[in-house]
């Protein structure tokens, strides 16, 4: 399982788009959303779109029917499997810097 990693300078989208997901399906305004309320930055859509794009081929999301003039999209099984990982290690390294700056 390769990871984020392949995503290369555009994984932190991808990465924030999928914990969007995590708590269930939405479409790109409420990603949008959700992410400022992580971060204080919005997206803008290029990179929002962009990011949905790779992370659909990698199989990380796919897009649901789509209700009106939105479409919603959902993590797949194997978007939560690399989230999962992902977040693990973002733990550890933030751990680890965490202590280190304690006792510097």
């Amino acid at each position: 399982m390769a990871g984020l990693s392949q995503l290369g300078r555009f994984s932190e989208p991808g990465l924030l788009i999928m914990v969007a997901l995590a708590g269930g399906p939405k479409h790109g305004y409420a990603m949008q959303d959700d992410i400022a309320a992580m971060t204080d930055e919005r997206p803008g859509p290029g990179t929002l779109y962009g990011a949905i794009r790779r992370l659909e081929e990698q199989a990380y999301i796919e897009a649901l029917a789509e209700e009106g003039r939105r479409k919603p999209y959902r993590l797949t099984d194997l978007g939560r499997t690399v989230l999962a990982a992902e977040l693990q290690r973002m733990r550890a390294v933030s751990r680890t810097g965490l202590r280190r700056l304690a006792t510097s």
